[in-house]
């Protein structure tokens, strides 16, 4: 082999660059390797954080519009769609270069390339200068995940992924997403605030369909209220490209077509685990492209190890960086595993979708007893003062113990509030402990506190 690594990591995301700090900061050789120019994977090139900053800028035209309600009046907002992507792309610019940053400091080695196993404790990485060959002691997989694409869709410049929506080279006039999940409600948002009238196909019964219905209802009516149209239980069955693309529609009331700009396709996220040749270093690789791991995160070979979105659901940023400290202090000899009690989900959308732990939904399914207790954001004085009283929160709730099994927001700032949830549940704490805890009025995290009063029968707010 022409280099050696102590401990290679393979990706460069939220997960892989975690491992490979923790690694370096625990006294190891780290090589990371990672198909990109830069660091940082899906969720900071392409995800999470350009989709936030374009969120933000979706947030500003909302508010400047709902002003008028409150008494303050703007004009129109005058959109420089490249300014808006460049504002965009210089976050993305600061963060990406803060791990370039950061990797220099604890000496990991960077390599851009995609790496593929062609042996037990090697591997080989296509590299825009050519093959490398690389030998390890241990590895740590963080490949993640890329987006599903629908095999009929025409290849049209029009028709484009999450990745696609985010280089933002236009708001068309009329926009179809197909899916209607986290990805495809937040991109919607976007283009919605910029001009594009919305429409949105969702094979299910409801939006994000891993939350609870009563948590979804107050997105639904405010984005019915907005948006085109939303086509619930609906698949498309052909795409015509022409003037416009003509779309063919299934749902219950039968079929029907439609024209459009553009078209987004956010129907979810395969593992890039199949990518590797994995199966050439002995680990075990699903017919989906998982790669199961124990609590250790280790694959079937106890050297190699695996994080993030290809060991399996939830596809997070937030999970892979807790499995990334696991698997890296497991690889150095350190006790660790990862068990959490919970993880949460976020939906930024307008309202933002919160939730954590056991969902009422999963109860049923399960067969487990449980009981719920809300508090509508109707009744809170901080809700009602930003003109946002159709939230609510909910907890979910072991009904002989009163122990908190789950959570849920929808409202401004959920995804900020569930962290306090995800906390109770870590600590195992019952309703009284979370309804004695003294909330600052007038909040929206008190809310939180008035849902446990309300299990608790102390409730005064109501």
């Amino acid at each position: 082999m022409s280099e050696h690594a102590d401990l290679l990591v393979i990706g460069a995301g939220p997960g892989g660059y975690t491992a490979a700090f923790r690694a370096a900061d625990l006294g190891r050789k780290v090589t990371l390797v990672d198909a990109r120019p830069t660091l940082g994977g899906v969720c900071l090139n392409v995800g999470c954080i350009p989709s936030k900053a374009l969120l933000h800028v979706a947030g500003l035209i909302g508010n400047a519009a709902e002003g008028a309600s409150h008494g303050v009046s703007f004009s129109a907002p005058q959109i420089d769609i490249d300014a808006v992507r460049n504002w965009k792309e210089g976050v993305v610019g600061k963060l990406t270069g803060g791990l370039a940053g950061l990797a220099k400091r604890r000496k990991v080695t960077t390599i851009q390339g995609a790496a593929r196993f062609t042996g037990q404790h090697q591997v080989e990485v296509a590299t825009p200068d050519g093959p490398r060959r690389i030998s390890f002691d241990q590895a740590i997989i963080a490949a993640g995940s890329s987006p599903v694409w629908l095999p009929f869709l025409p290849d049209d410049p029009r028709i484009f992924d999450s990745t696609g929506a985010l280089e933002l080279k236009t708001a068309p006039s009329r926009l179809l997403v197909l899916g209607g999940g986290v990805i495809g409600l937040e991109m919607a948002q976007v283009y919605h605030a910029l001009g594009s009238r919305i429409t949105i196909a969702e094979r299910m019964g409801q939006l994000i369909p891993g939350a609870d219905a009563d948590i979804i209802k107050p997105l639904m009516n405010r984005l019915k209220a907005r948006y085109e149209a939303i086509h619930l239980e609906t698949s498309v069955t052909a795409v015509e490209p022409g003037e416009a693309l003509t779309v063919s529609f299934e749902g219950p009331s039968g079929a029907w077509q439609g024209d459009f700009d553009a078209i987004l396709v956010a129907v979810g996220r395969r593992p890039n685990g199949a990518a590797l040749a994995a199966e050439t270093a002995g680990v075990t690789v699903t017919g989906q492209g998982f790669i199961p791991v124990d609590a250790q995160m280790r694959t079937s070979q106890p050297h190699i190890f695996a994080i993030g979105d290809v060991v399996g659901q939830p596809m997070l940023a937030h999970k892979a960086t807790h499995e990334a400290k696991v698997a890296t202090e497991v690889a150095c000899g350190h006790k660790a595993a990862f068990e959490p009690r919970c993880i949460p989900s976020v939906a930024y959308t307008d309202p933002e979708i919160a939730w954590t732990g056991l969902t009422e939904t999963r109860a049923k399914a399960e067969g487990c007893k449980v009981k719920s207790a809300t508090f509508p954001w109707a009744a809170s004085g901080r809700a009602l003062s930003m003109g946002r009283g159709e939230g609510l929160t909910k907890l979910v709730l072991d009904p002989d113990t009163g122990r908190i099994l789950g959570a849920a927001i929808v409202g401004v700032n959920a995804g900020e509030l569930i962290a306090s949830a995800c906390h109770a549940i870590e600590m195992g704490s019952d309703a009284a402990d979370l309804a004695l805890t003294i909330h600052p009025h007038p909040t929206l995290s008190e809310t939180l506190g008035f849902a446990a009063e309300a299990f608790e029968g102390t409730l005064t707010d109501l």
